[in-house]
């Protein structure tokens, strides 16, 4: 088997949609296992990756995504003699959040959601792989740097800001009218992102995230 790299990676990825959004080196530190050398996130590679999962054998039975994700994710792990993490499946829950802030390419951004330097605050995580090998992380520049933060304004009821996230008023404006620009295409704020706008996320996957959410809410 040929040795393993960033680019033969992502070569492995491709077929599911999926791509490396950073990483972080790993070894010794003890919540990983001791023969770790590296942590990989990864998320969805657009355009494509809605139409892929939707073909899926997972559509159409419960938490799809979720499932998918573990029996793809999961399954490479094994492949290339690693561990797969995901985001879901808690508590406890592992960091990934903390995961993604040590990638060099993932930041908190102005509203506090994480920001990444090309799907900007799109940026799914669908879950993490550790690997034995020592793979180079290239950094990258953060986004919000040269950007005016439309994202703190955009939300139609203040709902999320730099200050906090109030969760009710989000569930209150998706319960009207005014709320079906949310619903139907994605969260304003998350659009207004210029990093997103050059993200090719279909509208139809941001609908079907956010209504889970409002529905579980």
């Amino acid at each position: 088997m040929p040795e393993l790299s960033l680019d033969r990676l992502n070569k492995l990825l491709e077929p599911n949609c999926l791509e490396v959004l950073g990483g972080f080196d790993c070894a010794g530190e003890p919540e990983f296992p001791d023969w770790a050398h590296c942590l990989v996130l990864l998320g969805p590679s657009e355009p494509g990756f809605w139409p892929h999962l939707k073909a899926q054998p997972e559509w159409g039975g419960p938490d799809p995504v979720d499932n998918w994700s573990r029996r793809v994710i999961g399954r490479l792990a094994c492949d290339l003699g690693g561990k797969a993490r995901f985001p879901f499946g808690g508590p406890p829950y592992h960091p990934f959040y903390g995961w993604a802030l040590r990638t060099g390419r993932i930041w908190d951004s102005p509203v506090k959601l994480l920001v990444h330097d090309t799907q900007g605050l799109m940026v799914s995580i669908r879950g993490a792989l550790i690997l034995r090998e020592v793979l180079g992380f290239p950094a990258a520049s953060k986004p919000c740097e040269t950007c005016v933060a439309p994202c703190l304004s955009a939300c139609p009821v203040g709902a999320l800001t730099g200050a906090r996230y109030n969760v009710g008023a989000c569930h209150q404006l998706l319960d009207l009218p005014e709320g079906a620009d949310c619903l139907g295409a994605g969260c304003q704020v998350r659009r207004a992102c210029p990093a997103s706008q050059g993200y090719a996320r279909l509208a139809e996957q941001s609908a079907y995230h956010m209504g889970r959410f409002h529905r579980a809410g």
